[in-house]
């Protein structure tokens, strides 16, 4: 008798459904505290010249839209629990080129994002050394060579981390939070424990010199709207938990409770955070500074704290700032990953590995986009520049989360019917057209503020330089979209149904 060798193909892996709501949140957290609460806050004042005492309360306006983006976010969560969230979203409720500007903007700003953040950590292992006496180890960080070559060495080591898969991705990422919340915490306390008297007593001892005299900086509206959208980019990051919708237990559940604490413990974090600060050190100080050098949160604890606690918060915002790689390496990827999943790029890049199930060729060219930030913030000599880019791609793909909420029922009625956030028609609208605005004058503020401040040449500007990749990127799309048409595929009934899971 005959026996038949043959054997059915073996299956294509697929993305594991592994992660539960301590991972999701951990996902948003990571993702939106780093530069943002240690760097951004302080270095505001000689991006935004003028803000002076007034950044607690422009935090808590910039803190307004976010929470409706967040809103907006968990209604399409619960309805399109899918991995690289924004796109499906916004493809399946407004269109398939819109649905892909939007993710388009995302993956490229959160990737040059990436790039920053690679890039800040190493001034906070300067003030550990400068903390503990180090004076050689601390000059040796400043050199640029050695600054660039740390932040590749800290990126590609959390692109290995997530190949790995997503228990190594959470085994990693969880212990950084809470360490962050633990060391971060100390700043807090110490802040609201310790006067501006300390401080100028602190400085006194250290360098003789005084705190500068507090030029007068009365409330201008000019001023703090330009400030706004700066301050929102500390928000960003809990569009991350959306983007791992694919890798979600009980994903319609979990997917909007993970939004709402990650942005509601962040967003009180932060409002402690920056006003022990500003508590305890005199802000004309903290402008000063900033026109010299990238200072941080923690550095300027070190005038009046002992080393040991300078060294604990330090490393506390060290942690901060290293979590943010592995959560917004996952969220990128997966964009990637689903932009080829539709046939909007690459089939190939949708691949999944064997072993470890994650998508380690959209891994990797996440990481060298990032590698792109890294080099540009290094040439460009100001981190800013890329926080500038990441602040214009996000506002304008939550403008486009709350356009996707206002026109979700018109062109899928089935997935609106869906929802399970503020399923009442009436507060969807209410809460997308306020998003809507408010978001649409941060985005004219921020453009008004790149496109009229001085500069060098025209490419440190982020709003020509983003709008030059997009050209790019929608040039990509149209390229990929004829072929699939080629190919004999129904792009029309595509985008009108959900990925399968």
């Amino acid at each position: 008798m005959r026996v038949s060798t043959d054997s059915a193909p073996a299956p294509a892996p697929t993305l594991r459904r592994d992660l539960g709501l301590l991972g999701l949140t951990a996902t948003g957290i990571c993702s939106m505290m780093g530069a943002a609460i240690n760097v951004i806050p302080f270095m505001l004042q000689k991006s935004v010249p003028g803000i002076g005492p007034w950044v607690v309360p422009a935090y808590a306006l910039a803190a307004l839209p976010a929470v409706l983006a967040a809103l907006a976010y968990a209604m399409l969560a619960s309805a399109m629990p899918r991995s690289g969230g924004s796109y499906i979203y916004a493809s399946r409720a407004i269109g398939p080129y819109v649905g892909f500007v939007a993710s388009f903007s995302q993956w490229f700003g959160l990737s040059i994002a990436i790039g920053v953040v690679s890039y800040v950590i190493t001034p906070f292992l300067r003030d550990i050394a400068e903390a503990v006496g180090w004076t050689g180890i601390a000059t040796t960080l400043e050199q640029r060579p050695v600054r660039l070559a740390m932040a590749l060495l800290f990126l590609w080591t959390f692109v290995l981390i997530n190949l790995r898969g997503i228990d190594l991705y959470e085994r990693t990422l969880i212990p950084l939070m809470v360490a962050m919340f633990v060391l971060g915490g100390i700043v807090i306390v110490a802040g609201f424990s310790h006067t501006q008297s300390d401080f100028a007593a602190g400085l006194l001892a250290k360098e003789g010199r005084a705190v500068p005299v507090a030029p007068d900086a009365p409330w201008r509206w000019s001023v703090i709207l330009a400030a706004c959208p700066v301050l929102f980019s500390s928000f960003i990051g809990f569009d991350s938990i959306a983007q791992a919708g694919g890798e979600a237990k009980d994903p319609h559940r979990l997917l909007p409770r993970a939004t709402f604490l990650a942005v509601g413990v962040v967003g009180t974090f932060y409002l402690l955070f920056a006003a022990a600060v500003y508590h305890a050190v005199p802000w004309a100080f903290i402008a000063d500074e900033a026109q010299r050098r990238d200072i941080t949160a923690p550095g300027l604890f070190g005038y009046f704290l002992s080393p040991g606690w300078t060294v604990a918060i330090v490393t506390g915002a060290a942690c901060a700032l290293t979590n943010d790689l592995p959560a917004m390496l996952l969220a990128v990827s997966r964009l990637m990953f689903a932009w080829a999943e539709d046939g909007i790029m690459p089939r190939r890049i949708a691949a999944i590995h064997a072993r470890w199930r994650t998508p380690h060729i959209a891994l990797l060219l996440s990481g060298g986009m990032a590698t792109l930030g890294i080099l540009g913030s290094h040439f460009a000599g100001s981190f800013f520049l890329g926080v500038d880019i990441l602040v214009t791609a996000m506002l304008v793909n939550f403008l486009c989360m709350c356009w996707s909420v206002l026109a979700l029922p018109a062109r899928n009625p089935a997935i609106a019917r869906a929802v399970r956030v503020l399923p009442q028609r009436g507060a969807q609208v209410a809460v997308a057209g306020a998003g809507l605005v408010l978001l649409a004058v941060l985005l004219t503020m921020h453009t008004w503020r790149d496109l009229t401040q001085p500069v060098a040449a025209w490419y440190y500007r982020s709003t020509p330089m983003w709008l030059a990749v997009m050209a790019i990127g929608s040039a990509l799309y149209l390229r990929e979209r004829r072929q699939t048409r080629a190919s004999g595929l129904d792009l029309d009934a595509r985008f009108l149904a959900l990925p399968p899971q």
